[in-house]
């Protein structure tokens, strides 16, 4: 059976699940210059990270539910923080799991159970 809310985490790729609906991938691509990061959605650029002080994300045109974007938000910065600190694995989830936590959005990440650690 489908979770009502949930994160599914692998690798860099997450999905969003809301209400039983999946939205994802989620993903990012180093830019072909190297001197950013696309931000994707279905394989559809829908944003850029420059640099901590340079970025631009715009789901609006997926027609996405808010929450979806919020969550999203919450696990792309936690994804872009890690990967650019190099953080293990393991300590990305972490940092989805807390931070989901912290902003109001504990019942996407049940138990961790769909994270691939």
């Amino acid at each position: 059976m489908v979770p009502l809310h949930a994160v599914h985490l692998t690798g860099t790729r997450f999905w969003v699940t809301h209400r039983r609906c999946s939205y994802g991938p989620f993903d990012y691509e180093w830019s072909p210059d190297f001197n950013g990061v696309e931000l994707q959605y279905a394989g559809r650029k829908f944003g850029e990270y420059c640099s901590a002080e340079e970025l631009y994300a715009d789901l609006k045109p997926f027609a996405l539910p808010m929450s979806v974007v919020r969550v999203t938000s919450i696990v792309m910065g936690c994804v872009l923080f890690g990967v650019l600190n190099g953080l293990p694995e393991s300590e990305r989830h972490r940092l989805v799991r807390e931070r989901l936590k912290e902003f109001g959005y504990a019942r996407f990440c049940p138990d961790g159970a769909e994270f691939d650690d």
